[in-house]
């Protein structure tokens, strides 16, 4: 008897996870297919709410273009908890995909944004003071429902205090942060970690460019449009990322990927801004060899191979 589908098929299946409207993945993440089938390993665009779907036929099922489901969060924590060798794994995707995460963070001493919390049912003021802020859903991506505030202009504030209370209407918890002014100057850096031999392994780091341009005025798409460059890391970014993982429940040996979002502080010193780890953009095509590395990490985490 075999124990495991592998041997019947004679290559592992792993589905790449994804969306209706990214049915064929995200461009970037097509790149990892080339060198998964060189290793033997025949990678697919899976949707993941697709009803007809049997996750028991992959060997293993990688989380990359889900991004449809900010607004059905718990579905979307109940159907991977339900999926089979899914990385990062389901407890992950439950943590990480409500950014109240950072509090947690923030009390294992990492330094990151500070942050308030608005529930749905919870009036709102802005600070007194008249800095920038940002606002956004605690459940997010792609900077969607985002909006930049300056609180020395009264029409501002008006305007953060509805997007706040637009967003309650809806049932979902509002962030507060102060904006962090470097990044119209140094930009947001993302530092990228995928799985090697010894664990999670730093891969390759980009630059973005300032996203947040005023007010959320709505877009109707998955996500904001990302200027994006390569960009070397630098030794406080990489101390952060390393005190960050190693704060992540249950352990970041588990994780396939994960991404770590800096941007300098008022000081200049590195603060994290989002710890991806759910469903993050890799930006493969932004460092030589990063595809093949990712494909590599995948190998490490499929199920032993096995022909009896």
């Amino acid at each position: 008897m075999t124990d495991h589908h592998q041997s019947t098929r004679g290559k592992p299946r792993v589905a790449l996870v994804t969306c209706t409207e990214l049915a064929d993945l995200d461009d970037d993440d097509r790149l990892v297919v080339a060198p998964l089938a060189a290793r033997g390993i025949a990678a697919e665009p899976v949707v993941w709410d697709d009803p007809t779907v049997d996750w028991a036929r992959y060997d293993l099922a990688v989380l990359r273009s889900p991004w449809d489901y900010m607004s059905r969060r718990d579905e979307f924590v109940s159907w991977a908890t339900d999926v089979p060798r899914l990385v990062n794994p389901a407890d992950v995707v439950r943590w990480n995909t409500d950014k109240r995460y950072l509090d947690e963070l923030s009390a294992a001493g990492v330094p990151t944004v500070p942050t308030g919390w608005v529930l749905p049912d919870q009036p709102w003021q802005p600070p007194a003071d008249h800095g920038e802020y940002v606002v956004k859903p605690a459940v997010s991506a792609g900077s969607l429902d985002t909006g930049r505030y300056d609180l020395a202009e009264p029409g501002h504030r008006d305007l953060a205090v509805a997007h706040v209370r637009r967003l309650g209407a809806a049932g979902r918890v509002a962030m507060v942060q102060p904006y962090l002014t470097a990044v119209d100057t140094v930009g947001e850096t993302a530092l990228l970690f995928l799985t090697g031999p010894t664990g999670l392994t730093f891969s390759h780091a980009i630059r973005k460019g300032p996203m947040l341009t005023g007010p959320d005025e709505g877009v109707d798409a998955l996500y904001k449009v990302e200027e994006i460059t390569a960009r070397t890391a630098q030794p406080a970014q990489l101390a952060v990322a390393a005190q960050t993982l190693a704060a992540v429940p249950g352990g970041s040996d588990r994780l396939l990927y994960a991404r770590v979002d800096l941007i300098p502080g008022p000081d200049g010193t590195p603060v994290l801004v989002e710890l991806e780890l759910t469903e993050p953009s890799l930006f493969l095509g932004h460092s030589d060899g990063a595809p093949d590395r990712l494909a590599h990490a995948i190998t490490l985490h499929l199920p032993p191979y096995r022909l009896d």
